[in-house]
């Protein structure tokens, strides 16, 4: 099994030793995408709706750099700041995956990097 490693400018560079996804066996595995605007590195402005928001076109564009899109998740990990944060990321969540319904797990995570409000994680199928 050949591994290959996921990198493109249409999102957020690493702030770290690991990649955007690496794809394997079929599977594109996403490392947790923060709201970060790619142009700038900056954190988005705004609360947890506008940050879920760019969260998630972060990793449509990992995914798409990959080969994938969120049509093709079939698992999610979301990472909260505040559980209290949790009704209204479900609402930008739901707008960007529509009919699509993958396998999710909601956490409240201590301190997230760059005490952004909202984290996800993913893996996808190849299209």
């Amino acid at each position: 099994m050949k591994t290959k490693y996921v990198e493109t400018s249409a999102a957020p560079q690493a702030i770290g030793p690991y990649s955007q996804a690496v794809v394997a066996g079929g599977m594109v595995y996403c490392s947790g995408q923060i709201p970060f605007d790619p142009r700038t590195m900056e954190q988005v402005e705004g609360g947890v709706e506008e940050q879920t928001d760019q969260v998630l076109k972060n990793l449509a564009a990992v995914l798409e750099a990959a080969g994938s899109s969120l049509a093709q998740v079939v698992k999610t990990t979301v990472f909260l700041k505040d559980m209290d944060d949790f009704a209204a990321m479900n609402g930008v969540y739901a707008q960007h995956f529509g009919d699509h319904r993958p396998a999710r797990a909601a956490v409240q995570a201590a301190r997230l990097p760059r005490d952004v409000h909202v984290e996800i994680e993913c893996v996808a199928q190849l299209d």
